[in-house]
């Protein structure tokens, strides 16, 4: 599982969503092999050097995403990152793209939550939102 902050992931969100109004639309999470398919409101979580969500909306010339760490997969906090990863996220680097109508329909369930917790298995990615 992975665990962030609501508020970072609301951010997140909202800078995807103002960098695609400002730069043509939103990034695709498919590496081209699937045009238009995910590019829409949202965020992406990705598997990289350690798991962080990221900001979807296309960049500007040498522009970076807004990101965050989970909180139990983060490089510069956890020095198990890599067996983590492994173990929840998987060995190589991906990226699966998670739709903010679906983040924000679940948070606003319960408002308040602190935190958003994603878990995946091989067949699905399961959001719940908690309190700390």
């Amino acid at each position: 599982m992975f665990t962030f902050p609501l508020s970072a992931v609301r951010a997140i969100i909202a800078r995807g969503e103002l960098d695609a109004a400002a730069n043509g639309g939103f990034r695709n999470p498919h590496f081209g092999l699937a045009p238009g398919k995910d590019e829409k409101p949202g965020l992406w979580l990705v598997g990289h050097q350690g798991v962080y969500a990221a900001s979807n909306g296309k960049l500007p010339e040498g522009g970076e995403p807004m990101v965050c760490y989970a909180d139990e997969c983060n490089p510069g906090s956890n020095a198990d990152w890599w067996g983590y990863k492994r173990r929840h996220f998987g060995g190589d680097n991906g990226i699966e793209f998670l739709a903010a109508e679906e983040i924000l329909a679940i948070a606003d369930t319960r408002p308040s939550a602190t935190h958003l917790r994603i878990e995946l298995d091989e067949n699905s990615i399961g959001i719940t939102v908690l309190t700390r």
